[in-house]
């Protein structure tokens, strides 16, 4: 993605930059830093992983070459899903990641990304730099030695790619799906046989019939990794992910090393990454939806019956959760009082637009 198409995100998203004023030689006398950063995306999904991209140009462009980090695909250093593993133990200095795909270390992680049934892209983001959210979610991410940086939001998500048609909760049970996080874990319960795999193997296992369903992104993304061809019934809204944000993992010990202008940087290229996705796909989307159903895609909404009994396993969920694990409670506690109260807010004033349609 290039340097002049976010020219519009000045005013907003490079504030803590802003904040000094660098002339053309204010490194001169700053030694180079090198970073690799790991990523959880194939390079053929340009968007999300255009945010790892987007960081990386924009670093290298306000410290005149001085700081750059280095993307690499998923699999090309390590796993797509070892991402925050090569992070902790400073394989690499940087990666480029969910947070939910680490639920399995600790479930308080799925608060980085998106939890079933809760906040929006929006929502998301005030919550994190206006919500005491980011203060929370870098103390889960302190016990792995990270500091994460907001990077990326998808928007709300579509619900997944079915070889046939579900009515009811009862016609999930016994089906494999590939849906990580929190709401893989609901899946679970629901009687999915979950499975977690990267996104560059979701339409071979769809295709080959290793899995019945896969959930991805949405109709950009899906369409590019070809899931179209292997399942025609395409499922919304995606319950599980209504606002999922992207991670800049930094090692701790990397990150302490950067000079504090370095530092402000950082935490600016990401912010402007953040908007710059989730305008991304609100563009792309739009488009690549029309033409899967020019392509024969079937459009499905999901069932009060379903939803309703995913709502209820994720109530559920919550408490088992908040019960035996200290950090989740604590994140939770007042995460939930958020979501009440901007979901009451939006009812009165966001809603009735988006359902008013002249």
């Amino acid at each position: 993605m290039s340097i002049d198409r976010r020219k519009f995100l000045k005013g907003a998203a490079v504030t803590a930059a802003a904040s000094t004023v660098f002339s053309p030689h204010s490194f001169a006398q700053t030694g180079n830093v090198r970073w690799r950063c790991a990523t959880s995306w194939p390079k053929s999904l340009d968007t999300i992983y255009g945010g790892a991209v987007s960081v990386s140009e924009r670093i290298s462009a306000m410290t005149d070459g001085k700081f750059t980090i280095r993307p690499y695909e998923a699999g090309e250093l390590v796993p797509g899903l070892q991402v925050l593993d090569a992070v902790q133990q400073g394989t690499v200095e940087c990666g480029h990641s969910a947070g939910y795909y680490y639920v399995g270390k600790n479930p308080t992680l799925g608060f980085a990304t998106s939890i079933p049934f809760g906040l929006n892209a929006n929502e998301h983001n005030a919550w994190l730099y206006s919500g005491g959210g980011l203060e929370l979610l870098r103390g889960v991410y302190d016990d792995f030695g990270i500091i994460n940086f907001p990077a990326g939001n998808t928007g709300a998500q579509m619900g997944g790619w079915f070889k046939k048609e579900v009515k009811t909760a009862a016609d999930l049970k016994g089906l494999k799906m590939r849906i990580p996080g929190l709401g893989g874990q609901v899946m679970a319960k629901l009687g999915v046989n979950v499975q977690v795999i990267p996104g560059g193997e979701i339409y071979l296992a769809l295709d080959r019939g290793a899995i019945d369903a896969a959930e991805w992104v949405g109709p950009y993304d899906d369409e590019k990794l070809g899931l179209q061809k292997a399942a025609k019934f395409y499922y919304y809204p995606g319950w599980w992910e209504p606002g999922p944000a992207l991670d800049l993992m930094v090692g701790k010990k990397a990150y302490a090393a950067l000079p504090k202008a370095y530092k402000e940087i950082l935490a600016s290229a990401c912010a402007e990454a953040n908007i710059q996705m989730m305008a991304d796909y609100d563009a792309k989307n739009q488009a690549a939806l029309l033409r899967l159903q020019k392509g024969g895609t079937q459009l499905r909404r999901y069932s009060s019956d379903i939803l309703k009994a995913a709502n209820k396993a994720m109530q559920e969920l919550h408490a088992e959760n908040a019960g035996k694990n200290a950090s989740y409670k604590k994140v939770y506690t007042p995460w939930e009082v958020y979501r009440r109260n901007v979901h009451a807010w939006h009812q009165i004033n966001e809603k009735p637009m988006l359902d008013f349609n002249p």
